[in-house]
């Protein structure tokens, strides 16, 4: 289980964010808020890009604050693509497991099988200048996933997307899901949280600074 409990960050300018919730594995929580509330600002704080002023966060049981982003047990998914336009689907995804690009035989069938899973199959050698925004997306996705980490950071994961591509993603998130993982989605779309989120918590603007409350 993921407890954060009055996890805080306060940027230069003033803003304060006070945050306390607990996530469940096999639970999907979405976030939302207005433009500024710090929803991105969370799930960077979670992820180790951004360090907290005061609180606690752990994951079953486990301190995360003194651990570097690689070392915590995190999956982030943020807005940008961040391929290598020069390298080819299955070499961009690869060196999200191995900085040398290399993968085993067992790894190369894994990502056939994620890309095949969100709509990409066969999509192995193309360039990303090949692939529509929406399929760069999903490739990123695929890369993000691969690390196989129990908590997942989705930051906005559907801009951008159409109907179809959206519903790969939804598929892809569910059965996630169903395999255990607990995941923390930040969206401003409505459908999206409907389809995916089993509670939701709403970034909301105090005296005490920005605060999460929950919402039905």
């Amino acid at each position: 289980m993921l407890v954060v409990d009055h996890l805080c960050f306060e940027y230069a300018q003033g803003q304060h964010f006070d945050w306390s919730f607990q996530l469940l594995p096999g639970q999907c929580m979405a976030i939302t808020g207005g433009s500024g509330a710090g929803k991105s600002t969370l799930l960077q704080t979670i992820a180790g890009f951004l360090t907290p002023t005061a609180g606690t966060l752990t994951w079953q049981g486990q301190d995360l604050l003194p651990l570097p982003p690689w070392q915590r047990p995190v999956t982030s998914v943020f807005q940008s693509h961040n391929l290598f336009a020069h390298l080819d689907v299955m070499t961009n995804i690869a060196l999200g497991l191995n900085p040398r690009g290399k993968l085993s035989s067992e790894q190369v069938a894994q990502v056939s099988t994620l890309l095949a899973q969100v709509g990409l199959a066969g999509f192995e050698h193309r360039l990303p200048e090949a692939l529509s925004g929406g399929q760069q997306q999903r490739v990123t996705l695929v890369r993000a996933l691969l690390r196989s980490q129990p908590l997942v950071l989705l930051d906005e994961p559907m801009t951008g997307l159409d109907s179809q591509n959206r519903m790969y993603l939804y598929e892809l998130f569910n059965t996630m899901k169903q395999q255990g993982y607990a995941i923390l989605l930040v969206s401003h779309d409505v459908s999206d949280v409907e389809a995916l989120a089993d509670r939701c918590c709403s970034l909301i603007d105090t005296e005490a600074g920005v605060m999460l409350e929950p919402y039905s």
